[in-house]
């Protein structure tokens, strides 16, 4: 494959549809559901070294979002695979944010779904660092993370699994933020911790890892599953449960998780210092270990 940062100043390529066209050329109508109702799905994966990380995870929960909108879009994830593939070798890419979306197509302007669907799918690219042993992170630093009024939308109401190209939760939430904050920490309706907007949050007392558990509305993130599992490995205790906020708080340590970011410490959650410390960064050169085994040597 070409560059690993896409450095040698061609156009961006998109896919769409099963063709890949030049950025300023990729379109999707104006009658398509997904631009009409949000009805789509879609995955954010990291490319490292060519290779997509924990790629099986992502179709897994693809598909399971594609189940809760009853969006059968007929597509294999070795196709979906492929056209990622594409993607980043038209942009001369090997280290990159990789996104792909599914929507439900062009159908009527009703609200109520056909169950015949033409989709429209859109897979694009961008350069990001090296990962792994070598790798360097791509945030500037600690996070600043705020809570905000808004909550989360209950598991009832909206699956918390379901990725959708419907984040207006979301958006609320970061409208809430002050100048310079990273990240929007929500609760659900009982005031429980639940995620931040993009992120799942981690915190450590007294040398045990804790979570919000995704039996609420908490969105199963691959990378949480990662660092749960690099826990494990290490023997360093953890929860999963309902934490107040006084809780993340009181904390020795904590920090936010998402494939883009991996482990970005917490430097403080509103006006309250928290940082990293060495469970934090145990785990963190823990996940880089996995990235480069898996992506760099395999």
């Amino acid at each position: 494959m070409g560059t690993t940062g896409g450095d040698d100043d061609r156009d961006p390529v998109y896919h769409v549809d099963g063709d890949l066209v030049p950025a300023a050329e990729a379109t999707v109508s104006v009658d398509d559901r997904g631009f009409r109702y949000g009805d789509a799905a879609f995955e954010t994966v990291r490319a490292y070294g060519g290779r997509i990380f924990e790629w099986g995870a992502h179709a897994d929960r693809l598909e399971r979002t594609c189940e809760a909108l009853s969006l059968e879009h007929g597509l294999s994830r070795a196709d979906l695979r492929a056209r990622i593939d594409e993607t980043l070798a038209a942009n001369g890419l090997e280290d990159a944010y990789v996104r792909l979306s599914i929507t439900r197509g062009v159908q009527p302007g009703k609200l109520t779904p056909r169950p015949e669907v033409d989709p429209t799918v859109v897979v694009y690219a961008a350069p990001l660092p090296r990962g792994g042993l070598e790798g360097q992170p791509v945030w500037d630093g600690p996070a600043i993370v705020e809570t905000v009024e808004t909550r989360r939308i209950p598991d009832a109401a909206l699956p918390a699994d379901a990725k959708t190209h419907n984040y207006l939760n979301g958006i609320l939430a970061r409208a809430e933020l002050s100048e310079g904050a990273d990240e929007a920490l929500l609760c659900d309706l009982e005031g429980c911790l639940a995620e931040g907007t993009t992120s799942n949050v981690f915190f450590v007392r007294d040398g045990e890892l804790h979570t919000p558990t995704i039996d609420g509305p908490v969105l199963p993130g691959i990378t949480r599953a990662v660092v749960l599992e690099a826990a494990d490995a290490a023997g360093i205790p953890y929860g999963e449960g309902r934490y107040e906020l006084e809780d993340l708080l009181e904390a020795d340590e904590a920090f936010l998780t998402n494939t883009t970011w991996e482990l970005r410490p917490i430097e403080r959650v509103d006006d309250r210092a928290i940082g990293g410390g060495p469970i934090t960064f145990r785990l963190a050169d823990r996940y880089r270990e996995r990235v480069e085994e898996a992506c760099y040597l395999a």
